[in-house]
């Protein structure tokens, strides 16, 4: 009789095993997990999400491969499809598909509240009010929900310091005699911050067209990107910039020859805005994405990726002033939406573009 209850005592334990094993499905974590998957084993049980996000920005491509790595740490069963381009590029793309009849994009991370604007008045995106939102502020984010504003990437002077002994204080520096033909821009037909740029100098007061003329006569150049002219400065083939703060800062942190400064007349800022597109049939995915960003994790990552980051209690990175801290020069927003295209009309005509 023991040895029989021993039998149906071994069969019930068999029995019980062999149903736990086949319950490891609906059960994560029920069979010890491989080397390393624990994390994401985790961030998949707290994420119900699943998808494909196509994600149109115009960050850098090392800075959104880490973005995008970052998300899906936290929800591994979403694929996030970047397509990465100069802000105007990435709208042409947009307008295109929807001339075709199908925008593609589900989100967008773009340079500068005038894109967006632009976009918010061709009922293009979608209204969603991020609760991360909460801690960013005031006057960053759109009053609807259309979008809201990432970070702080200022414009500032950049400058060779083997070429330049002494930094400069004004944005005329550039105008300078000494500066002829040794200086660079970002060209408004590709980035979005030197759109913005533009629409901003032509309206502060010391500036305006004059400013831009005197910038032809003195010999800039104009390249395609914010990229381009800071390799431009760094390599020596040209001595001063006007260039995103972040490329400057980054570049020198790396050892390379050059510095930055915020000119007393003060700097025009853009905010990198993000946006649902409208009618996304990924809305949860796009909403999961917005409000990573806007997190605390968000905000710090992008510190380290060394942007100035908008959330209150994020610290700037080394280098980088905080918001509180900048001179902004600014325009009406309704104004450079209308004005945009015909102040990248003007650049044209007076660069020969």
């Amino acid at each position: 009789m023991q040895k029989k209850r021993k039998t149906i005592g071994l069969i019930g334990l068999l029995t019980v095993l062999a149903l736990t094993g086949c319950g490891t499905k609906a059960q994560p974590g029920a069979t010890a997990p491989a080397a390393g998957a624990g994390t994401q084993e985790k961030a998949a049980a707290s994420s119900p999400l699943s998808g494909t996000l196509n994600f149109y920005t115009s960050q850098p491509e090392e800075d959104v491969t880490k973005l995008v790595a970052a998300f899906q740490g936290k929800h591994p069963d979403v694929r996030v499809a970047p397509f990465r381009s100069g802000t105007e590029e990435v709208i042409a793309k947009l307008q295109a598909e929807k001339q075709a009849g199908k925008v593609q994009a589900d989100l967008l991370l773009l340079a500068d509240s005038v894109t967006f604007e632009s976009l918010k008045r061709q009922d293009l995106l979608a209204f969603y009010k991020s609760p991360e939102a909460a801690k960013l502020p005031q006057g960053y984010t759109d009053g609807d929900g259309a979008y809201t504003g990432t970070k702080i990437i200022a414009t500032v002077l950049a400058v060779h310091t083997g070429k330049v002994t002494s930094l400069p204080s004004s944005w005329k520096a550039l105008t300078a005699p000494e500066n002829k033909n040794a200086t660079v821009m970002p060209s408004p037909l590709y980035s979005g911050a030197a759109a913005y740029n533009i629409g901003v100098f032509t309206r502060s007061e010391g500036l305006g067209w004059d400013y831009l003329r005197s910038l032809k006569e003195g010999g800039m150049t104009v390249v395609k990107g914010n990229g381009a002219v800071l390799k431009s400065v760094a390599s020596g083939e040209k001595s001063m910039a006007m260039v995103v703060d972040y490329l400057v800062a980054r570049e020198k942190a790396k050892g390379s020859p050059v510095d930055l400064v915020y000119p007393s007349e003060g700097v025009p800022v853009i905010t990198e805005p993000i946006a649902i597109v409208k009618n996304t049939p990924n809305q949860k995915l796009a909403e999961a994405f917005v409000d990573f960003v806007l997190s605390a994790e968000g905000q710090t990552l992008a510190s380290k990726l060394g942007y100035t980051p908008l959330r209150e209690g994020v610290s700037a990175p080394p280098g980088l002033k905080a918001l509180k801290d900048i001179k902004v020069l600014a325009a009406s927003p309704a104004e450079l939406v209308e004005a945009r295209e015909a102040d990248k009309k003007r650049f044209t005509e007076v660069f020969g573009q």
